[in-house]
């Protein structure tokens, strides 16, 4: 099991699940920024695990099966069990946010589970808001926390991860970033990256 392991995509993958390890333990103690940081920092490298794949010409089809499964599973972690435990941590670990916890875990579990079956529309579309997306608008949207009081802004970032979610498993269909999108995710984690870290 551990030679898969060695694979750089799978590496990859790793270090995203690492950065929501770490996303998770901050969000828990309620320090927000560095709990955005790692959620920012586990979307770059589960984009990253998919272009180095890409490139491995010589990759076999056993390492781009499990490869597959690795990313899936960490995917919920990231996607689905960080911004939960963020909004919990946020909300004081109240009963009311258990519900919005849930949905948010449910909905991640059933993309994933979609996505895993029936893939991509096409080449470049997907079928609902990709899982990834809900980080990048949470950590943008987060900015202006300190604009509000904490209970309306709290009420706010509930609002917007329901909706979220909804949009996740809606009918529509959205783009797939990928390629030279990469790069424009990059220097949006580094600046957010600087600015969360500013707000410590």
């Amino acid at each position: 099991m551990l030679a898969f392991g060695r694979d750089l995509p799978n590496i990859c993958s790793l270090a995203g699940l690492l950065c929501a390890v770490l996303s998770i333990y901050y969000g828990i103690l309620g320090n927000f920024p560095l709990a955005i940081i790692g959620m920012l920092w586990a979307v770059v490298f589960d984009w990253g695990d998919g272009l180095i794949a890409r490139r491995m010409k010589e990759r076999t089809d056993e390492y781009r099966a499990f490869g597959g499964q690795l990313d899936s599973l960490i995917d919920i972690v990231s996607f689905g069990i960080c911004p939960a435990v963020f909004l919990l941590s946020y909300g004081n670990f109240s009963p009311w946010f258990l519900p919005g916890a849930f949905v948010i875990v449910a909905v991640s579990a059933i993309r994933l589970s979609y996505f895993n079956v029936f893939g991509l529309v096409d080449d470049s579309t997907y079928m609902g808001l990709a899982l990834d997306n809900n980080v990048l608008i949470l950590a943008f949207v987060f900015l202006f926390s300190s604009i509000f009081s904490q209970p309306i802004f709290l009420v706010v970032i509930y609002a917007l991860l329901m909706i979220i979610a909804a949009f996740n498993i809606a009918p529509i269909r959205t783009p797939k970033f990928s390629g030279r999108w990469f790069n424009v995710l990059l220097v949006y984690a580094l600046v957010l990256t600087v600015i969360y870290s500013w707000m410590l």
